[in-house]
């Protein structure tokens, strides 16, 4: 293939992402494998490696993940394929089969026509200047081959949800919706409740179908979570649990119909574990709520504020030794009691601990917090050609005007009676924006100087509440 048509946006912070045919093809994915196996070789320093592979139910992983293979077995590695499984399945792989590195073919909460890889190798999230290396590697046509490679199927998904629910504490019975979306969680979904005792759950679109028939299997956005809304009024379900199309992160409707980002359940998770952990960190990334980092401190821990992403979280547990961290947009790592990687049905699980170990519903564990008004998470489109250019010129203007400001991720700026955030996405052609305040009249007026400053660079700021 020639490398020069390979578009360098795919190899994003964290992870690869294109779209299937226009970015991604079989041919580039056996390069990739290939470049994967010598990156590995050189950085593990061993002839004798292995690496497991899992893909996601999109169309176009199929194809992919055979080309990857043959890829990686020509770069002469041991290749477990674990098959069709949510991504946080392949991370468990990795501890159950004892690997050198893992590899997941999955588009993530993408549209359908999107794929792409996640890489981890002993442990370690390949992100940032390691995927820049791969990328440099590929241009180079350094891709030695290499005989001894070899590919066998292993199958993983038992033992992965049997190793979720050895971890649940029984308590009083609970009604609850799950819904998958048809993503890659389904199977594994439906074979988890089982083993829940006092669970009484219905799943949703558990038929795994990359088409996503139903609705997109992404919850954060509110319009995903309607259906399983609905059924949770009609049988009277007093929890709601929806997953992304790989199963990395979680949505949560409590029994008033309230939706509970990420941050609010961080804050659930945070409390019970700083009871056992009392000192203990816990990372919030920049889109969080100001009353989680509130919360952590009033419950005993270190709240730390870090970068949005997968990679960039895990990166920074290990550093600090974190038991607990978390994203607004859903991704929940617990280090306690398990591995330290984002995986929802493992949240999920742990939710469902939290309920039924206390006879109050979810809603009453938090309403104790005083009371914020915050925007969603507004995806504002931008080229990825422009938008780090826009970011850059964002910060150079608020520096020299002296602001409050937190440049971890973007700009986290605090202002009188709130904060706002502006950041680039790292997985798609956006810009992300969310701002908190103490008043609805407070969020107005941040939300007013958000858009001045976004239009001072031609970008057109959305209607937030539509």
């Amino acid at each position: 293939m020639n490398m020069n048509e390979v578009n360098p946006f795919i190899f994003r912070e964290y992870d690869i992402r294109g779209v299937m045919d226009r970015d991604l093809t079989p041919e580039l994915f056996r390069d990739m494998g290939q470049a994967f196996a010598a990156h590995l070789r050189a950085e593990c320093h061993r002839e004798s490696l292995s690496v497991a592979v899992g893909r996601d139910g999109r169309l176009s992983s199929p194809v992919l993940s055979a080309a990857l293979i043959e890829g990686l077995v020509k770069g002469g590695l041991d290749v477990i394929d674990v098959g069709l499984v949510p991504t946080p399945a392949l991370y468990y792989a990795t501890h159950h089969f004892e690997t050198d590195a893992g590899i997941m073919i999955t588009g993530s909460h993408n549209p359908p026509d999107y794929n792409g890889l996640k890489m981890l190798r002993t442990e370690k999230p390949i992100f940032g200047a390691e995927i820049q290396a791969l990328h440099r590697r590929l241009v180079a046509r350094n891709v030695p081959e290499i005989a001894g490679g070899r590919s066998r199927q292993l199958p993983v998904l038992d033992a992965y949800v049997d190793r979720i629910a050895q971890d649940f504490k029984p308590g009083r019975e609970c009604k609850v919706v799950l819904d998958c979306g048809n993503g890659a969680t389904g199977t594994a979904v439906e074979a988890l409740v089982k083993r829940l005792p006092g669970v009484k759950a219905e799943v949703l679109f558990a038929e795994i179908d990359g088409r996503f028939p139903n609705h997109h299997p992404d919850p954060t956005e509110p319009r995903n979570l309607q259906a399983m809304a609905a059924r949770m009024r009609e049988i009277g379900a007093e929890l709601g649990i929806a997953f992304d199309g790989d199963g990395d992160r979680i949505g949560v409707m409590d029994d008033t119909g309230r939706i509970l980002w990420g941050d609010l359940l961080l804050i659930l998770f945070a409390r019970a574990v700083l009871e056992s952990q009392p000192g203990a960190a816990v990372i919030g990334d920049v889109k969080c709520s100001q009353l989680l980092f509130d919360a952590v401190a009033q419950a005993g821990g270190e709240p730390i504020l870090w970068k949005t992403g997968h990679s960039l979280i895990k990166d920074k547990m290990k550093e600090t030794g974190a038991p607990l961290a978390g994203e607004m947009s859903g991704h929940l790592f617990f280090a306690d009691r398990y591995y330290g990687y984002d995986d929802a049905l493992y949240a999920a699980m742990r939710l469902l601990e939290l309920v039924v170990a206390r006879p109050e519903p979810l809603a009453a564990r938090l309403s104790d917090l005083p009371v914020a008004h915050a925007s969603p998470e507004l995806r504002i489109p931008c080229e990825d050609e422009q938008k780090f250019v826009i970011m850059e010129r964002v910060l150079e203007k608020l520096r020299a005007e002296g602001a409050d400001l937190s440049d971890v991720d973007g700009a986290r700026v605090r202002v009188e009676g709130g904060w706002w955030l502006l950041r680039v996405s790292n997985t798609q052609p956006i810009l992300v924006v969310r701002a908190e305040a103490q008043s609805e009249t407070a969020l107005e007026r941040i939300l007013a100087k958000v858009t001045v400053i976004l239009e001072a660079e031609g970008v057109a700021f959305p209607d937030w509440r539509a």
